[in-house]
């Protein structure tokens, strides 16, 4: 069949864009820790069988486990060993030579002994990368707070959508966790006037400062930006008024029944403070793992006079992360 030079080049345009799209992909999947089977090991295969070169397995481990940012902010040492399992079996699998470059970088991996910290980076649409330091365990010294979850990835997206949100306003975040959310709007665009990142587990407040100064985002360097221990029993009004937040988010702080009573309270308190004479815009992203205690935290809202609409979810997808779990956002206003 004859095919014209215009669409012999259209091909050769569409082969190499499926090709840079399957690399991305396997880089971005990589930094965050996805889960290996998530990876797109069908287009992976796919590209081998029309191209009898490694060059597409190098390109892979260049922008992965060869990435300086692999070397300066590195995923856990059991992941990279997993990843580079599975790398070198597809590369066997095709019946290519062996690639001296996988074998060497799995043997590196190999020889390091795993820690409790491990690195997780984010891409940015901006093209810069947010790396957070969090625990190996999702239970750590006690507390969840040490990794990221879904409900704050879905949140930043969220923001970056809504910038006028941030924009030229005082930003209180609850829960800030490892940081994930704020440092992601911070680094996107200077936002808001102030960001007040805010926990109360003295090991994620640690961890949380140590993740504000990786990115950049210290008090030396953007005096906007703050790390406040706000316990959410304690906290008065004073202190809600001087922080003056006119938008407040938060991300997965509804998941054990035995803390909603104490915040809607503080929900409610913040309601209440307004911020240049009105109540601040309250944002809620939460991931519905247990139905009853979402739905209790509802009706507890409801009895404490505080309504709420469920917002429309972004629409770009920026971050990789199950999209198969639920998450719900909520606006809450009296």
């Amino acid at each position: 069949m004859y095919r014209s030079k215009d669409q012999t080049d259209k091909t050769e345009v569409t082969c190499i864009r499926n090709r840079a799209d399957v690399i991305y992909n396997f880089k971005v999947s990589f930094f965050t820790m996805g889960q290996l089977p998530n990876f797109p090991w069908n287009s992976l295969e796919r590209e081998l069988e029309t191209d009898s070169s490694s060059e597409m397995i190098l390109d892979i481990l260049k922008q992965t486990c060869l990435h300086p940012l692999c070397c300066k902010h590195p995923p856990s040492v059991r992941y990279r060993r997993l990843f580079l399992s599975q790398l070198i079996k597809r590369h066997e699998a095709s019946g290519r030579e062996p690639l001296d470059e996988l074998y060497d970088a799995l043997g590196e991996v190999l020889g390091v002994e795993e820690g409790t910290e491990c690195y997780k980076s984010y891409l940015l649409p901006c093209g810069e990368a947010v790396s957070l330091s969090e625990s190996t365990a999702v239970i750590s010294e006690g507390t969840t707070g040490l990794v990221t979850w879904e409900a704050a990835l879905y949140l930043a997206e969220w923001a970056l959508e809504n910038t006028h949100l941030f924009t030229d306003r005082t930003v209180l975040e609850l829960g800030s966790g490892v940081g994930l959310t704020g440092i992601a709007v911070c680094r996107s665009s200077p936002f808001s006037s102030s960001y007040v990142f805010s926990d109360c587990h003295l090991s994620v407040l640690h961890r949380l400062r140590d993740n504000v100064q990786l990115n950049g985002l210290d008090n030396q360097n953007s005096p906007r930006v703050c790390v406040e221990h706000l316990d959410w029993e304690e906290v008065t009004e004073k202190q809600l008024r001087e922080i003056g937040a006119a938008t407040v988010i938060a991300a997965d702080v509804v998941y054990d029944p035995d803390i909603i009573g104490c915040l809607v309270k503080l929900l409610s308190k913040i309601l209440r403070c307004s911020a240049n004479g009105s109540p601040p815009d309250v944002y809620i992203s939460s991931t519905i793992r247990n139905p009853d205690t979402y739905n209790s935290f509802k009706h507890q809202l409801e009895s404490s006079g505080i309504q709420h609409e469920v917002m429309t979810g972004p629409v770009t997808h920026v971050f990789f992360y199950n999209r198969q779990a639920t998450i719900e956002m909520i606006k809450l206003y009296i």
